[in-house]
Formats: structure tokens, C-alpha cells, sequence
């Protein structure tokens, strides 16, 4: 568990405050990342909106490892997500969106950041909160401020990743629901439930990509919604692929959840 030392200046605001606003604002070394502090982040954070896509591509890498590394949550990651959600609607990431990615199976830059704005909020979610409880036998998120921090800021950075459900390229679309279905846990954001499972039933309507139909399913069924009627014979057998592989891991002990989705794959 990375643990945070008190860090009181970093903002948890309600509204998204503009990128160019949390770049200057924030005081990048006084947080900690996986490497060291986050110093060198603002180079890197800024080389996600060059109009260059090789550069972008390497600033993936360069700006978003560090502060999510081995799945966790550091000081820096909250100040990293925030910018991140501020420029899904820069011009050079949604011109980027017209052409295809040079990155893991070339996809757009904007697809890239939601994935990791969704693969973090996992990282954060309330299942990882209860196994920290059990584990650390109570007042884990006391100990953890990070992780805290981050799941303050999850209504900011929904706000941004909201209006992308509505998109008008699929892949976007059902990226930003996977995005946002671990963010709307946050107390302030469930009423957002019946919206996002029209959004799943529509995706599980027309979607042959196993992940995002996983993460739909799941979220349909934590949400109380039968969705026998939704699954086709891919769905069965991840399903029952999973269960497989769950059952002799669950029998070693109460600390392994075996959350996220069947076909979970961190892009870092």
C-alpha cells in the first residue's frame, strides 16, 4: 500500500478547473509518484496535447506510469487524472480521434486516456477499499491518502468523461461508459445508474469487444438488472472462463478479490 504524507494544497474541486489552470497551480514536485517525485511531470503532461502522435504516444507512457504504477494510487495521481480528464476535449485529442492510433492495438489517444482514467478508478473502487479493509483490519483509506483523494475527485473528473457516452464513434462511446462506471460509486454520482445501464444495454446490443461487454454485464448485475436476456455465447464462456480460474484462487484465502473484469489488461 503506497501511504501518502499530509499533502493539504492538492484541490478536490466539484467542477474540472481548465487543464492549463492545473498545470501551473499545481506544485508537482511536492508530490510523490512511483519513481521518486513528480517533478518531471509537467514535461510530460503537456506532450499529450502535441499535435505530433508520436509524441503523444510516448508521453503516455512517460506521464501516466509513474503515478499509477503496479496498480496504485500515489499523491501525484489524483493532480495526473484531473489534467487528464481536462483534455479529452482538446483539439489535438479529438482531432486525433479522425485517424487511427499508433499505440496497442492503434487506438486513438483519447480512447488511451479514458482506459486509464477507468483502469485507475478500478484501482480505487469500492471492492479494492473493502479488501484494503479486510486486510489491513480496518481504517485503510485512513492510511491511505491517496487512494482517499482520488475517490474525493471522482465526481470532477466524471463531469468530463460524461459527455463522450453520447459520442458519435463506438469506440469512444463504450470506452467512456467502461470509464465511468467505477467512477459513479461516488455517493454524490449513483443517480447516474439507470443512465449508464441504458447506455450497457445498448453497447451489449450491438459491441463484439469482449471487454467493454464484460464490464457492462457486471455493472448490470451489480446494479440489480437481469441480464439473462443480454448475454450471447462469448459472454457465457468468459463468464464461465472466469469462474474457473476464480475458484482455486478464492479456496487460498479471504484477501484476493479477483475484481475488475474478465478480461481486465492495464495499458501501462
Amino acid at each position: 500500500m503506497t501511504r501518502s504524507s499530509s499533502q493539504s494544497e492538492q484541490p478536490h474541486p466539484a467542477a474540472l478547473p481548465p487543464f492549463q489552470t492545473l498545470l501551473n497551480s499545481t506544485n508537482w514536485g511536492s508530490f510523490d509518484t512511483a519513481f521518486g517525485t513528480g517533478e518531471d511531470l509537467p514535461a510530460a503532461l503537456t506532450r499529450l496535447t502535441d499535435p505530433d502522435p508520436v509524441i503523444r504516444e510516448s508521453a503516455l507512457h512517460d506521464a501516466l506510469g509513474p503515478v499509477t504504477h503496479q496498480n496504485s494510487i500515489y499523491e501525484a495521481t489524483v493532480p495526473v487524472a484531473l489534467y487528464v480528464a481536462a483534455i479529452l476535449n482538446h483539439p489535438a485529442i479529438t482531432a486525433d480521434d479522425d485517424t487511427p492510433g499508433i499505440g496497442t492495438q492503434h487506438r486513438s489517444t483519447l480512447v488511451q486516456l479514458l482506459e486509464w482514467l477507468g483502469d485507475t478508478a478500478d484501482d480505487a473502487d469500492d471492492e479494492c477499499v473493502a479488501a484494503g479493509e479486510r486486510l489491513f483490519d480496518g481504517g485503510f483509506l485512513d492510511e491511505y491518502d491517496a487512494m482517499r483523494a482520488f475517490r474525493d475527485a471522482r465526481p470532477a473528473i466524471f463531469s468530463a468523461v460524461h459527455p463522450l457516452l453520447a459520442h458519435d464513434k463506438a469506440d469512444v462511446r463504450h470506452t467512456a461508459l467502461a470509464t465511468a462506471i467505477p467512477l459513479i460509486e461516488h455517493p454524490l454520482l449513483t443517480h447516474h445508474q439507470a443512465d449508464l445501464a441504458d447506455h450497457a444495454r445498448r453497447l451489449l446490443a450491438t459491441s463484439t469487444d469482449q471487454h467493454h461487454r464484460d464490464r457492462a454485464l457486471e455493472a448490470l448485475e451489480a446494479w440489480g438488472h437481469d441480464t439473462s436476456g443480454l448475454e450471447n455465447a462469448s459472454d457465457i464462456a468468459a463468464r464461465e472462463h472466469c469462474a474457473r480460474l476464480r475458484a482455486p484462487r478464492t479456496s487460498w484465502g479471504g484477501d484476493w478479490t479477483g475484481g475488475g473484469s474478465y478480461s481486465d489488461d492495464p495499458p501501462f
